[in-house]
């Protein structure tokens, strides 16, 4: 195993990223040949695209977040706040498509403030800045829309066009624009002096700080990046399924971080891996489609999910101790 892991080809594509295309492919081939071959097909892997098109830009954010060290519960109720009030704003207030999609970046971002704000300025763990924004997240957009639930316009009535964001025919729109924005992240995480204070508030915070590195803003901008994530990623959810519902969107926080986690992301920080969330996220969707496609109870998914998140922090902690 040693030797694979220090071929040339193997270190410079990342041994976990293989494991993980692997681990893909085998689950695609295992839902094929358990559905009789009904799971081949275009129709089954835009349907799963659908569901990694929001959760991959949650996972990016939360990527940022979990990277200095911190955790994030609220992306999943703030994303559907994004979405709740963008919404009700643009069915029951008259506001234009592109205002609506505005609105939704904003409260992204504002939520992304807020907790940055906590954590970094005012010390808040953040455990209970999250959990303290999930629950107003899902308090604001209940009272925001009367507790009713909001329908964005279908791709064929007005304003119907912010669906070709997700698909246009058959041409996976949603995936282009996912990886473009990955390669933006990795690019800002990996080669840039904001993603290098990121990562190294993650390995030792309080070494950077006493080299004489504002750690507060640096560690404020991981929050904001990752609520104008999370605004994205409701303009996509939207955009696929056009239903929500208020007081939802607690189980997609387990899931994006799970896919991030799973991606090669350390939860102690201080390492992250850009493209190991986006296949994480894959294989995510990939199974959610599977269960469905097999007519599974859909908690199972939850229960896969939990697994997967024990199993990559555990992988992570004996990596750790084994460089250590």
């Amino acid at each position: 195993m040693e030797s694979i892991k220090q071929n040339p080809l193997v270190k410079k594509v990342g041994f976990n990223r293989i494991v993980l295309c692997i681990v893909l492919i085998l689950l695609y081939g295992l839902f094929c040949a358990l559905t009789g071959g009904s799971f081949v097909g275009i129709s089954r892997i835009l349907s799963a695209l659908n569901y990694a098109y929001f959760l991959g830009f949650l996972s990016l954010g939360v990527t940022f977040v979990i990277a200095t060290g911190g955790i994030d519960f609220s992306i999943g109720p703030v994303m559907f706040c994004c979405a709740l009030i963008a919404g009700f704003s643009l069915v029951n207030h008259g506001v234009s498509m592109p205002l609506a999609l505005i609105i939704s970046l904003v409260v992204g971002l504002a939520f992304g403030v807020f907790n940055g704000y906590l954590v970094a300025y005012w010390n808040v763990p953040s455990f209970i800045t999250s959990m303290a924004s999930m629950n107003i997240s899902k308090g604001l957009a209940s009272v925001f829309t009367q507790t009713q639930s909001v329908n964005w316009p279908q791709a064929s009535a007005e304003g119907g066009w912010y669906r070709n964001m997700v698909r246009m025919g058959d041409i996976p729109v949603g995936l282009i624009i996912l990886l473009a924005v990955a390669v933006v992240c990795a690019i800002i995480l990996n080669k840039t002096k904001m993603g290098r204070y990121i990562l190294s508030l993650g390995s030792n915070k309080e070494a950077v700080r006493l080299s004489g590195v504002n750690v507060k803003k640096w560690e404020m901008s991981a929050y904001v990046v990752c609520g104008l994530l999370v605004g994205i990623a409701a303009i996509f959810y939207v955009a696929a399924y056009t239903t929500v519902q208020p007081g939802y969107g607690d189980q997609y926080n387990n899931e994006a971080i799970a896919g991030c986690v799973m991606g090669g992301t350390s939860m102690a920080g201080g390492l992250a891996s850009i493209s190991g969330t986006i296949i994480g996220v894959l294989i995510i969707s990939l199974l959610q489609e599977g269960i469905l496609a097999l007519s599974l109870d859909k908690n199972l998914q939850l229960v896969i999910t939990g697994i997967i998140v024990i199993v990559a922090v555990f992988a992570d902690v004996v990596s750790r101790r084994r460089k250590n």
